[in-house]
C-alpha cells in the first residue's frame, strides 16, 4: 500500500523547513538568530522524523492487509 499523499506531503515540507531553517542560520550574524533557526530547524527534523515512522506504519499495515 503506499502511503497517504498527505503522510509524503507532510514529509516533503518538514524537509523543506528544516533546509531553510539551516540556511538561514548559516546566514544570521547574531548567536540569538542562529539559535532560533537552529531550534526550528531540530523541530522540522523531529516532525519529519515521526513521519517516516508514520509512513513506515502505513506501509506495514498495507501488507498485512494484502496477505
Amino acid at each position: 500500500m503506499e502511503e497517504d499523499p498527505t503522510t509524503q506531503e507532510l514529509r516533503l515540507e518538514q524537509l523543506r523547513r528544516e533546509q531553510a531553517e539551516r540556511e538561514k542560520a548559516d546566514q544570521d550574524p547574531t548567536d540569538d538568530g542562529t539559535d532560533q533557526h537552529e531550534a526550528r530547524a531540530a523541530k522540522a527534523e523531529y516532525l519529519r522524523a515521526r513521519l517516516e515512522e508514520r509512513a513506515e506504519a502505513e506501509r506495514e499495515a498495507g501488507e498485512e492487509n494484502r496477505r
